[in-house]
């Protein structure tokens, strides 16, 4: 199984906006892992079926998911809108020797997220699109178990404590959500 502790994670909060922020290295090159993320045959393979106009100003859908506009599109930076306008992704990748750190920023608006502990409701997610990314480019078998939805929800809450964005309440809250949603039955 890949190991959680490879990402690292931080939650931001200022006025307007809570953000999420993954960064993890993979170990592929840029290239490798750009074409991945945008070329809609191999997107599919380890995230969601993509349709849409693709291209910078085009709208996207994913299949039984969000979409949204491609805002930038050009390597090493891509930046969508995602479920909604005000939500935005912005993904960047920077060479690490033969290997690719990727860094991926997901930033709302605190009104929606209502605290830092609004990370619950996207952190664990990201989590699991990082793993199926290292699974697919590696050619490793593998995917989520109730184990790695648990660890991840456990790594966010730790990241919220961290970050001082979120009450204790507001916390157990989301992560009682997180559970539901991200920890399989196992």
């Amino acid at each position: 199984m890949i190991d959680l502790g490879w990402t690292s994670r931080e939650v931001t909060r200022d006025d307007e906006t809570v953000a999420v922020v993954l960064r993890r290295d993979f170990p592929s090159p840029v290239d490798d892992v750009w074409d991945a993320l945008t070329d809609p045959g191999r997107l599919k393979r380890w995230f969601l079926p993509v349709s849409g106009d693709l291209r910078p100003g085009g709208t996207f859908a994913t299949e039984g998911g969000a979409g949204g506009t491609i805002l930038t599109c050009e390597k090493p930076l891509l930046k969508v809108t995602y479920g909604d306008e005000t939500s935005i992704v912005t993904v960047r990748l920077t060479p690490a020797g033969e290997a690719t750190t990727l860094e991926l920023t997901h930033s709302v608006p605190l009104a929606m997220a209502q605290s830092g502990a609004g990370a619950l409701w996207v952190g664990p997610g990201w989590d699991e699109a990082f793993l199926a990314l290292e699974l697919f480019l590696t050619d490793t078998e593998g995917g989520v178990t109730p184990e790695y939805g648990r660890a991840s929800v456990a790594a966010w809450v730790a990241a919220i404590e961290a970050s001082g964005t979120a009450t204790a309440e507001e916390i157990e809250t989301a992560r009682q959500m997180a559970v539901q949603q991200y920890v399989l039955p196992g």
